[in-house]
């Protein structure tokens, strides 16, 4: 009896050493699985980061900033999306002197325009020429949107930049008239060939009136009402175009005044030489004692006279005028001077011209 019962337990050992097995089996799988689970978190993570990157940037490089009160209202006026503001901020904007601005913006390419802004590429900062004549409000807020909109270019990504360059190339070759910003992309063309469609993506989003329909609604990305910086570009321009215009206008009155008076004393001298002629037939005729001639000779000898001192009038009346026009002229043309130094941080001395 004693036999069967140890028999009886050992057969039950078989059985318990079998009901462990699968326990342990059960353990192993648990270990896989949560390994699993840790992996597909660590790739969710380190998908969300990549994704998200630009966006833990921009929260880095935001974190503690606080716009000035003259940037914050540069992004007012240019009418800044949201969008368009972080990246603004995310470059933090200084507004510099000359001084200052000539050493962080420097003219590397030596080209022959005046430097007003300039962006670090990589989202490294945007640097502003302080600008202080009132006559120029709206210089340094079109710049701000300018050099925003590179920062915003650098962000695109390959399909988006593709797609954009395509548009503003497309509208380079086959709708932008305006001759004045023709000259500013040809000569981006000459000091930065590499960078033409960046420097257009941001002149035709600040400077161009009328743009294709693509276009407005790609840049109305950027700002709620992008007509207020065309606005504020043709404010100052019209600075700079209008002095323009009068000093182009003078000088071709003043061709005019210098062809009059070229002629008229061209004149003078076929006229004195004809009364200095008929001065010797009166001599002549005196000297001669033909008085009767010599009375008939005075009259028209006299008006010969009247005739060259009015002609003399006349000149010093056109020489006069051409004079006081110059003045006026030279005047107009030191203000525009004036208007160009004030932005030209490379020469901190008047310019002469």
């Amino acid at each position: 009896m004693l036999l069967k019962i140890v028999n009886l337990r050992m057969s039950q050992l078989p059985n318990l050493a079998f009901r462990t097995k699968p326990k342990q089996l059960n353990n192993s799988g648990s270990g896989r699985v949560n390994l699993l689970v840790l992996l597909l978190i660590f790739l969710a993570v380190f998908s969300l980061i990549a994704f998200n990157r630009q966006n833990i940037f921009d929260w880095w490089k935001l974190r503690g900033y606080q716009p000035s009160t003259a940037v914050a209202g540069i992004a007012d006026q240019d009418t800044m999306t949201p969008y368009a503001r972080k990246i603004f901020y995310v470059n933090h904007p200084i507004i510099n002197d000359k001084t200052t601005f000539v050493k962080v913006c420097p003219n590397n390419g030596g080209e022959q325009t005046i430097v007003l802004g300039c962006y670090h590429s990589n989202q490294a900062g945007i640097n502003l020429l302080n600008v202080t004549d009132t006559r120029l409000n709206g210089v340094e807020q079109v710049t701000a949107a300018h050099e925003m909109l590179h920062a915003a270019y650098d962000r695109l990504s390959s399909s988006e930049k593709k797609n954009v360059d395509n548009l503003l190339t497309n509208y380079y070759e086959n709708g932008l008239k305006d001759p004045r910003i023709l000259a500013t992309i040809a000569a981006y063309k000459k000091s930065e060939p590499k960078d033409v469609v960046n420097e257009m993506h941001s002149v035709f989003g600040t400077e161009v009136a009328n743009l294709p329909p693509t276009l407005e609604q790609y840049y109305a990305k950027y700002f709620t009402n992008r007509q207020a910086v065309i606005a504020l570009a043709g404010a100052y321009e019209s600075e700079f175009t209008s002095r323009q215009a009068t000093v182009s206008a003078d000088d071709t009155k003043l061709v005019s005044l210098k062809s009059q008076i070229d002629a008229l004393e061209e004149d003078l001298k076929n006229r004195q030489s004809v009364i200095s002629s008929k001065q010797q037939d009166l001599n002549n005729l005196r000297n001669s004692g033909d008085f009767a001639a010599y009375n008939a000779a005075v009259n028209p000898y006299n008006a010969l006279i009247d005739a060259y001192n009015y002609e003399i009038t006349r000149v010093q009346g056109l020489v006069d005028q051409y004079n006081s026009l110059l003045e006026a002229r030279n005047a107009v043309a030191l203000e525009e001077n004036q208007l160009v130094n004030d932005l030209n941080a490379s020469n901190l001395s008047p310019i002469n011209k």
